[in-house]
């Protein structure tokens, strides 16, 4: 059973461990721009940088999804 299903499992355990990466440096960055007095302009843009960083990997493996053969 596992080794019928184990790309899957590779895949998905891979989407969780970028995706738990992407939570850890969002953190980082909100202790960085709380501690270093950041204007709240700056604030916004590096937010906004970082949103759409994690809307491409999500675009990207939709995108993935719908054009690899054999999903």
């Amino acid at each position: 059973m596992l080794s019928e299903h184990f790309e899957l499992i590779e895949t998905l355990g891979m989407n969780f461990a970028i995706a738990i990466l992407f939570i850890l440096i969002g953190l980082a960055i909100h202790d960085v721009l709380k501690s270093g007095n950041v204007p709240k302009f700056g604030r916004w843009f590096v937010w906004l940088v970082l949103f759409l960083g994690c809307a491409g990997f999500i675009a990207k493996g939709i995108i993935q999804a719908f054009l690899e053969p054999g999903l």
